[in-house]
């Protein structure tokens, strides 16, 4: 059995702990903030996500708060045309052998907490902020950010988009900005017109924007998100933003989206941001997962998903014995980043060219997608929700046109 000290507590940090603690070793879990909590609003959880929570025993606690849509819906936010839609029922479910389901976050790390607290091997910290690492030839010392210095066999950087392990280990600075801002409101379903209380998760697209909305815990709020392509240039989290500016900047925007949108309240933006893919993701004793080793945009409804096959295959490759990390992880690396990195490129050209034309290319874009058949749908889908990792069921990825690029 081994010590094995994981930076970060969130989606990807507490799921890792989980498959790594069920090979028999010790996790200690360092979580920077003085509480285990998760923040945002809504997201999307593909079969494959659903996959994962099963082999990491918490499948059936997510699937009782999931909400089980009927479709995915892409509609012209300009003149209200529903462009094409791809089902989501009982054909959908037997082809890829779970459902598409949407939850508020905590809804996903709720399970993942409780049964974190409940493993025998799995100890939790808060107010421990990782800074830094270093490592010998059989352990790894991590720096926290009050001088205390914890020593375990091996360290798992799950920190997130900002992090601290993998500024060390792959040293590519800060993240990239993608000149995106999102706006989030949750609201009561009881505020929702009854004519708009639509089981889909539905995406309105025009000229430089895009609205989504879909319901939530248990049906009882709707979540709501749009996205500006504005320009931004900073990154900000979570800063509240009024009302009034919101309605105001998705001029354009059809009368019905028009009037869900103005149902919001309490908005907060983010800008979005992610990073290149890397061909670094381990050093020795040292590896990254989820947002550390892969962020990505929204736009592939795939960040928790990827985060969520990352610990499962590498709670299966870390194995039952202490010692041989270095070869683990580099294994573990190998069989994600081709995978993780095409979702992260492909997230980025959804955003860059599906869901913010204007004019002919909005045009164009609608005749392109409209031809679509729900089995077409469904194949150019079915290398992400199809996977199931564990099983060597995971379909490979299509051509990006680009693949990793080599840190030097």
């Amino acid at each position: 059995m081994a010590k094995i000290l994981m930076a970060g507590g969130g989606i990807g940090g507490l799921a890792t702990a989980l498959g790594v603690a069920r090979q028999g070793h010790r996790v200690v879990v360092l979580e920077s903030r003085d509480t285990f909590t998760e923040l945002g609003a809504g997201i999307q959880l593909g079969p494959n996500a659903f996959h994962a929570l099963d082999r990491l025993g918490v499948g059936a606690e997510v699937r009782d708060r999931a909400v089980y849509i009927d479709e995915l819906r892409f509609m012209d936010g300009t003149t209200g045309e529903l462009v094409v839609r791809m089902p989501l029922t009982a054909g959908y479910r037997e082809r890829f052998g779970n459902p598409y389901a949407v939850v508020h976050r905590i809804d996903v790390y709720a399970p993942l907490l409780a049964a974190a607290r409940a493993a025998a091997g799995i100890e939790l910290r808060t107010g421990a902020a990782v800074r830094s690492y270093r490592q010998t030839r059989d352990g790894v010392t991590v720096l926290l950010a009050d001088g205390e210095q914890v020593r375990g066999d091996a360290l798992i950087g799950a920190d997130g988009i900002n992090s601290a392990v993998r500024r060390q280990l792959v040293g590519d600075g800060a993240p990239q900005v993608s000149g995106h801002t999102i706006y989030r409101s949750v609201i009561p379903m009881e505020k929702v017109p009854a004519e708009l209380r639509w089981n889909t998760v539905t995406l309105w697209a025009g000229p430089k924007w895009h609205f989504v909305h879909y319901p939530i815990g248990r049906g009882e709020y709707l979540n709501l998100a749009a996205t500006r392509d504005d320009g931004a240039r900073h990154a900000m989290a979570a800063v509240p933003t009024g009302r009034d500016f919101v309605l105001n900047a998705f001029p354009g925007l059809g009368e019905i989206p028009r009037r869900l949108l103005e149902l919001g309240e309490e908005w907060r933006s983010w800008v979005l941001c992610d990073r290149d893919p890397v061909d670094r993701w381990t050093d020795g004793r040292v590896v990254l997962v989820g947002d550390a080793a892969h962020p990505m945009l929204q736009y592939a409804a795939q960040g928790a998903c990827q985060a969520l096959e990352d610990a499962v295959v590498l709670g299966e490759l870390i194995g039952t014995e202490a010692g041989e990390f270095e070869q683990r992880f580099e294994k573990f690396a190998g069989e994600r980043r081709e995978r993780t990195a095409a979702t992260q490129l492909v997230a980025r050209e959804l955003g860059r060219r599906l869901y913010h034309p204007a004019g002919e290319r909005a045009r164009a874009r609608n005749t392109m997608l409209a031809a679509l058949s729900p089995e077409e749908l469904y194949r150019k889908v079915e290398w992400l929700h199809g996977a199931r990792v564990g099983e060597g069921r995971v379909t490979d990825p299509p051509l990006t046109g680009r693949r990793t690029i080599t840190v030097r």
